[in-house]
């Protein structure tokens, strides 16, 4: 998907934590990133979502299309809002860059990002092949890099301070075998959100991570990461999948739905949390107990 913008639905509303602002977010195309932009339109922002509909080597699930990002444009567009779509791969500065170029021209400023983009893949440590380590690297960490590098000098410029959420994960912070890589990204993440959070807090723009536990997404249901979990199974089912990931949990839930993460999001992107920033926030029923 090249492009798709709307100039609908200029006005604010009536009581929205975030009337008048904009947010930058990676992976908008369907799960997490989609409900973070459908939200965050709901409260009053206009969006600059971009995605990437294009394979990567060593996943091994369906990936966002075109057409998820256009239904994001279409939902936020639903709500009233004005949205600005590229197709930007995190790994591609330059398409980051001119994606958030594009929001700017368009809406005059930024004040929040989301960098929210990520894969995931589990193979034992010492049998994994480079591609699959280097593609987690460079979408999970190198790509939050690149995002907030396109995008905070934006925010910095506005002189109205800002929020910055990255999406780590439970692997950040409990340890799961087979996922040496991804944990790896994730907890590289925190560390570049306190750095970040140092260095950003003069401008006073506030820098966080959330930590979900597992999340019912497409990135999770599908057979490839079935067969992850259960090894032991010809042909594992959501069922047999949720058998393994609930004992996870220590609330009683297989797994959250992406609006749970958002509700956390859209706490730390709004003036509730104003004084809330270098923090690693837990979204995981209890999985960390």
């Amino acid at each position: 998907m090249p492009s798709a913008s709307s100039t609908r639905g200029t006005g604010t509303s009536a009581t929205g934590k975030l009337d008048g602002q904009v947010a930058f977010i990676t992976g908008a195309g369907r799960g997490q990133g989609r409900s973070h932009a459908v939200r965050l339109a709901s409260e009053g922002a206009d969006i600059i979502a971009t995605d990437a509909p294009a394979p990567v080597g060593s996943v091994r699930y369906p990936l966002a299309t075109a057409a998820d990002l256009a239904e994001t444009v279409r939902q936020v567009e639903a709500v009233g809002r004005r949205v600005v779509a590229r197709t930007a791969d995190v790994r591609d500065s330059t398409a980051l860059a001119e994606a958030a170029q594009a929001g700017v021209d368009e809406f005059g400023r930024l004040d929040v990002v989301l960098a929210n983009a990520g894969i995931f893949s589990a193979e034992p440590t010492l049998s994994m092949s480079d591609e699959t380590w280097q593609d987690m690297i460079d979408i999970n960490l190198t790509g939050v890099f690149k995002t907030i590098k396109a995008t905070v000098p934006h925010v910095i410029e506005g002189g109205r301070g800002g929020s910055v959420v990255i999406t780590s994960s439970l692997a950040a912070l409990h340890v799961n075998d087979n996922t040496a890589h991804y944990s790896a990204a994730k907890s590289g993440l925190v560390m570049m959100m306190k750095v970040l959070a140092k260095e950003l807090a003069p401008h006073r723009i506030r820098v966080n991570t959330v930590h979900p536990t597992t999340v019912g997404t497409d990135m999770i249901h599908n057979d490839a990461i079935y067969g992850l979990f259960r090894p032991d199974l010809e042909n594992p089912t959501r069922e047999d999948f949720e058998d393994v990931v609930r004992g996870i949990n220590r609330l009683p839930v297989a797994s959250l739905e992406p609006e749970d993460v958002t509700n956390t999001v859209l706490h730390l992107v709004s003036d509730d949390s104003r004084y809330i920033t270098g923090t690693t926030i837990p979204i995981d029923a209890g999985a960390g107990l």
